[in-house]
């Protein structure tokens, strides 16, 4: 490739000359040809070859319908890079300056170490007018730094004196369970609400959701009594008006009379005041087998039977429409026993000191804090 810049008496200013080897010439004819090549590669091509041919920029823009600005543009690429400068688009710049590294910093140190005027955590737009920034610039700057200020999670962390021993004892009876023996997860749902719409929704149609009213009229409330077999994940369930020590020992004496009589029988339950009634400890010591084994206090996670809750509530209770107690509980039998049919089990994966660690950690973090 030989250039030069040579002046012409037809042209009003003076533009470069191109001079073609014979092998980019041979190139950027088969550019023009091939019906593969891409389009832009076809018209940056015919704009060297042409500028070769001793065209000048006005006869070239007329005929490959291109600018003034392009043609120039390619040409001095030609000159500057060769046929490897008109296979790639040039970088550009972008149209705002990148915001700088002082400027991301204050941002991210706003939104973790202060708050909002009149507000508890920051929002997009709230960050930009107090930053001066666009929202988008906000957003670009958190979604880096992982930072979700609209997001919360709850925790709680148990001040049971005896946590560590009742986590063992528990966990142990997960992924140890002894032998001939029974490990049922037990607790009550209470206050069931049969609810009733006020007025009927419409159904699932395709792009529409189903509706729901807000509002509803109460039927009544009921308690299911659960007890969740942890080998098997079958479920001894039985809904009662209330939940007092009367209706536990009504529910022990049905767990006694569905289980084999030559099993032991460990029973995993909440602190709450009615499973340790003194008529419910009498019965416990007429009926030897019973062993009962109490989660510790603010640790419902550890009580499987609670994850059976979650689903019975999402699958059958939270959008249903029942008009009467009756009818409430007869819709969460017939769960239980389709549940019962081909029952599952949750995998307890968690070891006892997995769990420990993970509190001394969170413990730590508070303790670090305050």
């Amino acid at each position: 490739m030989a250039v030069g810049v040579c002046s012409s008496g037809e042209m009003s200013k003076t533009e470069a000359c191109i001079w073609l080897s014979a092998g980019d010439r041979a190139t950027l004819e088969r550019w023009v040809w091939d019906r593969n090549t891409p389009q832009k590669m076809v018209w940056r091509a015919r704009i060297v070859v042409l500028s070769a041919d001793r065209l000048g920029v006005m006869a070239i823009t007329r005929a490959i319908g291109m600018s003034k600005v392009t043609v120039s543009r390619w040409q001095e690429r030609y000159l500057a890079k060769g046929i490897a400068g008109l296979r790639r688009d040039g970088t550009r710049p972008g149209r705002k300056p990148p915001l700088s590294a002082e400027t991301i910093q204050q941002v991210v140190h706003k939104t973790l170490h202060e708050k909002p005027v009149a507000g508890t955590h920051w929002s997009i737009r709230k960050m930009a007018a107090a930053s001066g920034l666009s929202y988008t610039s906000v957003q670009r700057i958190w979604k880096a730094h992982e930072l979700k200020p609209h997001r919360m999670k709850t925790f709680k962390l148990s001040n049971d004196k005896r946590f560590v021993e009742k986590v063992q004892d528990i966990v142990g009876l997960y992924l140890d369970p002894p032998d001939k023996a029974l490990v049922f997860s037990v607790d009550e749902k209470s206050q069931i609400q049969a609810l009733d719409r006020t007025q009927p929704g419409l159904p699932l149609k395709k792009g529409r959701c189903g509706t729901m009213t807000h509002d509803y009229k109460r039927h009544g409330t009921t308690t299911l009594f659960a007890a969740l077999d942890v080998a098997t994940g079958k479920v001894i369930g039985q809904c009662m008006p209330r939940h007092r020590h009367q209706e536990w020992l009504r529910f022990l004496r049905r767990i006694d009379a569905e289980t084999a009589k030559h099993l032991d029988v460990h029973l995993i339950a909440d602190n709450y005041a009615t499973h340790k009634h003194a008529k419910v400890q009498a019965w416990l010591k007429r009926h030897k087998r019973f062993h009962m084994h109490f989660t510790p206090t603010s640790a419902s996670w550890i009580n499987q039977v609670e994850r059976f809750f979650g689903l019975i509530t999402e699958d059958r209770i939270r959008c249903g429409v029942f008009k009467s107690v009756d009818e409430l509980v007869a819709a969460i039998q017939q769960y239980l026993e389709h549940h019962n049919v081909d029952p599952k089990p949750f995998v307890w994966t968690a070891s006892a000191t997995t769990i420990l660690e993970k509190v001394a950690r969170g413990r730590q973090a508070l303790e670090s804090v305050h």
